[in-house]
């Protein structure tokens, strides 16, 4: 909290031009969460089923209040493929469907034999370079680590700070042995934590990893000319696993009670301390009169952990499941678009709920959209690698067209949602674990918040506009055995262009070797 009020107070207080110019093109801030349930987003919540204001996400309230609710957005069930399909505009079917370790590397092939991002897939960073963007990227990455190529710098980000695994400590910056914290070209040197990682939620603010991304970003965009369009990707690592949050604001959720081993109030405290570095990135883009030029897209890379994975911490009530499964509790998310120049361009659209499908994929065709380049990537296609599926979503949140462009989203191999018939169809085609529902306090220690539940071993179909908690099975309802079976042609249809190359067989010594050259810290291994 102090910190945080330091960090805006030399935002504020700094010397600038007061009248800015204005960029020929709308500066973009792209801000995704990680692991952000459903009912743990104010906006999702009523005085009625949250009486204690448990859930406090001030600034981003304010941000869907003067700004456009994404109400079908839709992400992967876990980190690495949302991120790899954000960065590479594809379906994670298309880009990279697994969460594989970052060091693993197949050495019998040089373009897709990686975790994460096949090397020559184009960044969405790269296509915005073309039309004369400035670009940053901070936080979390997943997208690939093994060569330069698979890094932020490889893929167009001019600086980056952030680590490359699905999570590491947020006190010492450990994943395993080795320190995961990596500065554009170079380990992040002086910049990882040396206390204990056990402070869990007692350690000082200035030492949280998350406060260091935050100064990273705050300092960038201080220093960024404000006549030059700014393309800022900020992945937090909140609210990933593990639970840890300054005391300070560990302490200000003290009243929340019948909590299951204090998972509710942490993680309360998580989301307030990331709501709280939206306000303060929002608040210096005010006082460099950035903020009318500033378009901002939020949405978090899955629903949060309740059954599985980062097991009873978010919430994701009324919806069913969890991150980890094909649920909507694990696939539908929160989003959001936002900022000034939404605002005083497209005026009509403040306030407004969308109820289109929106994908993870589609903000790489939407920022080039709005930069005005062609997201064709050519030279993945020279590779014969998958083309983008991302579609420009620009005229659907600016309200030049009422219906969105995406009438299909390739979830997984076993799930897809599809238009039919004037409403939303989803198929789900396999045993799917966290089949279980959550409740406005989740996790208590009233109830055991685990789940053991599985449901649609012989095939699921749902309508998710009238039923959008997945109660109602219609798979077995013969009234819609035309639409079940259209729905399992095109899963099948959508299947054929599958993309699943063999990312693994490398020996470990490669990347612990690196590792060891860059003096204990993760980073690539390959040429």
């Amino acid at each position: 909290m102090v910190a945080f009020a330091l960090l805006a107070c030399a935002a504020l207080c700094c010397e600038m031009t007061s009248a800015a110019g204005s960029p020929p093109k709308p500066h973009i801030l792209m801000l995704l969460a990680d692991d952000f349930g459903w009912a743990n987003a104010g906006w999702h919540r009523t005085p009625k089923d949250d009486p204690m204001q448990e859930v406090k996400t001030p600034n981003m309230d304010n941000l869907v209040k003067n700004g456009i609710e994404l109400d079908r957005a839709y992400s992967f069930k876990f980190c690495s493929p949302t991120r790899c399909a954000l960065q590479s505009g594809r379906f994670p079917t298309h880009v990279n469907v697994l969460n594989l370790d970052m060091s693993v590397y197949n050495p019998k092939d040089p373009v897709s034999g990686f975790a994460g991002i096949p090397r020559n897939m184009t960044g969405m960073a790269s296509v915005m370079k073309k039309a004369g963007y400035a670009t940053h990227q901070t936080g979390k990455w997943d997208a690939g680590m093994a060569t330069p190529d698979h890094t932020p710098q490889g893929r167009g980000y001019d600086t980056s700070l952030g680590y490359f695994h699905h999570a590491n400590d947020y006190w010492t910056e450990h994943v395993g042995p080795y320190v995961d914290l990596w500065e554009t070209s170079m380990p992040a040197h002086g910049l990882n934590g040396t206390k204990d990682g056990s402070q869990g939620t007692s350690g000082t603010e200035e030492d949280y990893e998350e406060f260091k991304f935050l100064k990273f970003v705050l300092a960038t965009i201080q220093a960024h000319d404000p006549t030059t369009p700014l393309f800022y990707n900020y992945d937090f690592h909140i609210v990933h696993e593990p639970l840890e949050v300054p005391g300070v604001y560990y302490n200000k959720f003290d009243f929340i009670k019948n909590d299951y081993q204090s998972h509710r109030q942490t993680y309360a405290a998580m989301v307030n301390y990331m709501d709280g570095a939206i306000g303060n990135i929002t608040d210096l883009l005010n006082s460099k009169d950035m903020f009318k030029d500033t378009i901002i897209f939020f949405q978090s890379d899955n629903g949060g952990p309740s059954f599985s994975g980062s097991s009873h911490t978010a919430n994701n009530w009324p919806h069913k499941g969890s991150k980890m499964s094909n649920w909507e509790g694990g696939v539908r998310v929160n989003a959001f678009v936002s900022g000034g120049y939404l605002q005083t361009n497209f005026p009509k659209m403040v306030g407004t709920k969308l109820t289109g499908l929106v994908s993870i994929a589609d903000y790489y065709a939407t920022c080039a959209g709005i930069a005005g380049v062609d997201p064709t990537d050519e030279r993945a296609a020279k590779a014969n690698l998958p083309p983008i599926d991302g579609l420009n979503m620009w005229p659907y949140f600016t309200g030049q067209v009422t219906e969105s462009p995406r009438s299909f989203i390739f979830n997984d191999v076993d799930t897809a949602i599809k238009s039919m018939n004037g409403t939303l169809f989803k198929i789900i085609n396999a045993s799917t674990e966290s089949a279980c529902y959550m409740g406005p306090q989740y996790p208590n220690g009233t109830i055991n918040p685990g789940c053991s539940q599985s449901e649609c071993k012989d095939g699921c179909l749902f309508d998710i506009m009238k039923d959008p908690v997945e109660a109602d099975n219609l798979a077995t309802d013969s009234s819609y055995a035309d639409v079940y079976k259209a729905m399992q042609g095109a899963l099948t249809d959508m299947n054929k262009g599958f993309f699943d190359p063999e990312r693994s067989g490398g020996p470990n010594s490669v990347p612990d070797a690196a590792a060891k050259a860059y003096g204990g810290f993760w980073g690539p291994f390959l040429p």
